[in-house]
């Protein structure tokens, strides 16, 4: 078992990522992704799933996701699904323009998994996608998953103990 962290798209989210991962303790491998536009070029779908996949290997695998690392999830779990335990999504963004091909996108691939596997946590006031779009958008999607509210105005998510408590129930 495994668990990776795909952070959002700028560079400080690294750091989120790395104190994420050193409050959590899971008892396995905890893997920080680390976006290759970070360093150099532009960032790429398609390269990023293959060193994903180079990342984990054929292991059973935790995904954490923030915000672009959502979209990135959905990609990943299209073809691996198979190999997903659970799935946290955190400040999911862009959710009052998401245009049919995202929404099928996201329907698609979390419906590959069932509710019970799938946390969503949106902060009330997130910029990028407040907490009651982003309830209404997985309502859509899929009634059944959970979707928690937490009381900020920011698009950062420092939520380990939630996190870890899901992982390991």
């Amino acid at each position: 078992m495994k668990t990776i962290i795909l952070p959002g798209y700028s560079p400080h989210n690294k750091d989120w990522a790395e104190e994420i991962k050193n409050q959590m303790k899971l008892g396995h491998e905890i893997i920080v992704h680390s976006w290759k536009h970070w360093v150099e070029g532009s960032f790429s779908l398609k390269y990023e799933l293959e060193k994903i996949q180079e990342e984990i290997g054929d292991e059973k695998v935790n995904i954490l996701a923030k915000s672009v690392g959502t979209r990135v999830a959905m990609a990943l779990l299209k073809d691996n699904h198979e190999q997903v335990e659970k799935l946290i999504l955190c400040g999911i963004p862009g959710v009052p323009r998401i245009e049919i091909p995202r929404f099928n996108l996201y329907k698609n691939s979390i419906n590959l998994l069932p509710a019970r596997k799938v946390l969503v946590i949106q902060n009330e006031k997130d910029p990028f996608g407040n907490f009651e779009k982003v309830k209404k958008f997985i309502g859509k999607v899929n009634k059944d998953i959970q979707v928690i509210s937490k009381p900020r105005s920011d698009h950062n998510y420092p939520y380990s103990v939630d996190f870890k408590k899901f992982f390991i129930n």
